[in-house]
């Protein structure tokens, strides 16, 4: 017996995709640069120092004295023999005046001028402490500084962006189909 079939023939669809990517350029461009740091004013003002030295006492007393110095001490020193040497006079004169009143007034006289003491021997330490006088006054100084303010003109640029959108092409590569056949 002949059994009737049903034949089924059936062809899938097919669909095509075409992408075409999308593209994106980014170009971040540096920024431009203009930066200028004036230089900061200085002023200073400034007192000199000042430092003076006197070394006259040390070489006076080690006996290197200046003229002026020199010619004081000797006149001075003359004026006081002179003065001295008038009195002792005057005083021996006298004694030899009063010679009448007892003693012996010449002896007595030649005694004392007679023999000269001995003069010591002593230690001296030349030039002599503190004989150097020292000022010294100390100068000063006065800065003043004005810093200035940067000058900035930098400037930014901004990105350069190209894009180009993608593509999506769908096509029908083959339609489907169906067929129904019997077969007998």
């Amino acid at each position: 017996m002949n059994i009737p079939k049903l034949q089924i023939q059936s062809t899938r669809a097919q669909i095509g995709i075409d992408i075409q990517k999308p593209v994106q350029e980014i170009e971040q461009p540096k920024a431009t640069l203009d930066i200028q740091q004036p230089a900061a004013e200085i002023t200073m003002q400034t007192t000199k120092s000042k430092l003076s030295i006197d070394s006259t006492g040390a070489r006076e007393s080690a006996d290197y004295k200046s003229s002026m110095s020199r010619t004081r001490e000797i006149s001075q020193k003359s004026i006081q023999d002179a003065l001295e040497g008038t009195s002792r006079r005057a005083q021996e004169g006298n004694e030899l005046m009063r010679i009448e009143n007892g003693g012996n007034p010449i002896a007595n006289q030649a005694k004392t001028r007679g023999p000269q003491p001995y003069s010591s021997l002593n230690i001296k330490f030349i030039p002599q402490a503190n004989s150097v006088k020292i000022d010294f006054q100390p100068g000063s100084v006065d800065i003043k500084v004005e810093p200035q303010q940067v000058i900035n003109n930098t400037t930014t640029n901004k990105p350069i962006h190209n894009y180009t959108p993608g593509k999506v092409n769908i096509d029908m590569l083959q339609l489907p189909s169906l067929k129904i056949d019997w077969l007998i």
